[in-house]
């Protein structure tokens, strides 16, 4: 991958095409509901995202994509955008980090990956399974994008959920509001951008947190 700032932003953000990154920042939102999935042994087994971008990209995102009916997609239409997307997130660790009791965990290859077209938004559906189940009393998944270029949103209906930890306490922390400091450093990021090993995405993560006794 070409590690030119835009064309390497870019690529992540489903595009096939340059894009002026001098425009905005964050230039994309993101709404999303995640949910955490558990074995039945009581370990987590990995995470499954929906992610709803803004209709504004996913209109630009769709540009030169072939269909059969005018205003609507299918799954079948949008696979090769999907498979882009999750080829391009790779970089990014796809935006989704997890710790259990304060130990980073490590996600596998992501799988049943497809993109949904509705409402004139596209939806990233993809799961990804922790390369080992781990167990722990304290899980923390965090969602954000290092280069701080996507704005992550958790859902206003059911933001989180869990599958197979019935005795396990959810709840999720929004994003901090940015301190006179931030701000600052925030408004140079179209001049002097981050990468994708930054870590000053991390202070405005969206934190899920699950508690099992």
């Amino acid at each position: 991958m070409i590690k030119h700032p835009c064309s390497c932003i870019c690529a992540v953000l489903l595009l096939f095409l340059s894009f002026d990154r001098a425009e905005a920042h964050p230039h994309v939102w993101v709404t999303f509901h995640s949910e955490i999935l558990y074995a039945a042994d009581g370990s987590m087994t990995g995470v499954r995202h929906a992610w709803t971008f803004d209709d504004m990209f996913s209109a630009y995102a769709l540009q030169g994509t072939p269909h059969a009916k005018k205003g609507q997609y299918t799954r079948e239409e949008l696979a090769s955008l999907a498979q882009v997307n999750m080829d391009s997130l790779k970089e990014y660790g796809y935006f989704t980090f997890a710790r259990a009791d304060g130990k980073k965990l490590k996600f596998s290859e992501p799988v049943d990956y497809w993109l949904e077209y509705k409402n004139a938004t596209l939806t990233l559906h993809f799961s990804l399974p922790l390369k080992a189940a781990a167990t722990a009393k304290a899980m923390q998944i965090e969602v954000y994008d290092p280069t701080i270029f996507v704005d992550f949103e958790f859902a206003k209906d059911k933001p989180v959920s869990l599958s197979g930890a019935p005795q396990c306490l959810l709840s999720y922390d929004l994003p901090h509001q940015p301190t006179a400091a931030e701000q600052l450093r925030l408004s140079q990021l179209d001049s002097d951008p981050l990468d994708a090993s930054s870590s000053y995405g991390e202070t405005f993560a969206n934190k899920i947190l699950v508690k099992c006794p």
